[in-house]
């Protein structure tokens, strides 16, 4: 017996789907009750196949992220509409025009924070958006400054461009299902940065805070870019002073407002076990 009799005991899968495409052309096999399940896309997208594609979604990423050595990551939330300066007086608002300077340093973030993971060969402290515009962007092409790579996770929208150009192709993945995606910002993440945003960022924001504070989720550093904007959209302290949240929350994340000062902060950061119980239960 050979080596490759030893590791393919059966037909592969591929070789099946490819001679079941060339079968003589018979009643029978347009039928779609004859294609092969996993080929069938029409099959895979039924109601009752939802908790496979849930499984398939989380697995792919995995194995592409594993595939490519990618051990931990960097994460960087932030707004869609927010433009670079250079495009500023096309922003819808002039708050929008006013928050292009946190591309900058959302550019400015990705690119310090690549020249680090570059000496791991990539591995690790790999930044990752979720591969459109704006924030994202700026995070994608901060990598590609330093000539090092970037992880993006995109998500089917009914009016959703095609992913930035500055994400690495073969680290540019699509998910259907905001959770997985969500999942999948979390799993490798050594460190969470938040830019301004609307409410996909307010969700992913307040996702990782909730999985930190009630100890589903190791301690990273957690930076808020911008307090100015921050404070003035949340009243954080109005949170603590009512007992919803605990005054120790606050102290989860940190304020900054450039990209030094980030890099700086997640350097010293005081990394805490996961917590055991919540404050203030």
């Amino acid at each position: 017996m050979n080596d490759d009799s030893r590791r393919h005991p059966f037909r592969d899968s591929h070789q099946d789907r490819e001679q079941s495409h060339h079968t003589p052309d018979t009643p029978q096999t347009r039928s779609p009750a004859y294609r092969l399940a996993f080929d069938d896309s029409d099959f895979m997208c039924r109601e009752e196949l939802r908790p496979v594609r849930l499984q398939l979604e989380l697995l792919k990423p995995e194995m592409g992220l594993d595939e490519h050595g990618i051990n931990s990551t960097v994460v960087m939330f932030g707004g869609a509409r927010i433009p670079e300066p250079a495009k500023k007086d096309t922003a819808r608002t002039k708050t929008l025009a006013d928050l292009s300077c946190y591309y900058e340093e959302a550019r400015e973030f990705a690119r310090l924070m690549t020249l680090k993971s570059m000496e791991t060969g990539n591995k690790d402290n790999v930044i990752v958006t979720g591969g459109g515009p704006g924030v994202m962007e700026a995070g994608s092409r901060g990598a590609v400054d330093a000539g090092g790579v970037s992880v993006g996770l995109n998500i089917v929208l009914p009016f959703e461009q095609a992913p930035n150009e500055y994400v690495t192709p073969e680290l540019c993945f699509n998910f259907h299902y905001f959770a997985i995606r969500k999942m999948h910002f979390l799993m490798r993440a050594k460190a969470i940065t938040v830019f301004p945003g609307g409410f996909g960022t307010l969700d992913e924001t307040f996702e990782a805070l909730t999985l930190i504070q009630t100890g589903r989720m190791e301690p990273v550093p957690f930076l808020l870019f911008g307090k100015e904007f921050w404070e003035k959209i949340i009243n954080w302290e109005a949170l603590a002073e009512a007992g919803t949240i605990s005054a120790d929350d606050l102290d989860l994340f940190r304020f900054v407002d450039t990209a030094a000062e980030a890099v700086e902060v997640i350097e010293n950061w005081d990394i805490q076990p996961p917590r055991k119980e919540v404050p203030g239960r």
